[in-house]
């Protein structure tokens, strides 16, 4: 099977980027920066691409050049443990200017969406009994950023 990674495009804070997001998840490292070369000569020694891991999954990050924002159709899911989780993941990826939505989901300061979402959460929307698990969705749909312990007051 072919190896897959997810290129993001930034118009020219691919590193930058990539260093908040290494700093964010465990397990997380910079492998390589692209440098523009001397054929280049408005750009000669900035990065052109980074390559990084978060947690055992590899991305690129592209300085492609502005016109290409990010939108809420491509999200990184981070499932979390906890409450503890949730929170960390949360305020680390809104520092610096970005911007909460709703159901989990918010946009970091590049405009990059990320859906922070317990695992709990998802255990308890695919409850056997629909019952149930309409009443977690209908309390996660008033949420921004998920609150674990209502979501189980719901489920109960």
């Amino acid at each position: 099977m072919p190896e897959m990674s997810t290129c993001l495009w930034f118009d020219t804070e691919a590193l930058e980027a990539a260093e908040l997001y290494v700093s964010v998840f465990p397990r997380s490292e910079v492998l390589e920066v692209v440098r523009w070369d001397e054929n280049n000569l408005e750009l000669t020694g900035q990065p052109l691409s980074v390559t990084f891991r978060l947690d055992g999954r590899d991305f690129v990050a592209l300085n492609g050049g502005p016109g290409r924002p990010f939108t809420e159709a491509v999200s990184i899911m981070v499932g979390c443990a906890d409450q503890a989780e949730v929170d960390h993941y949360w305020s680390r990826l809104l520092a610096g200017g970005g911007r909460e939505s709703r159901c989990g989901w918010l946009a970091d300061r590049y405009g990059l969406s990320w859906q922070i979402v317990p695992t709990r959460l998802l255990e308890l929307m695919n409850d056997p009994d629909p019952a149930r698990a309409g009443r977690v969705a209908a309390a996660m749909m008033q949420m921004v950023k998920i609150d674990l312990a209502e979501i189980e007051r719901a489920a109960a």
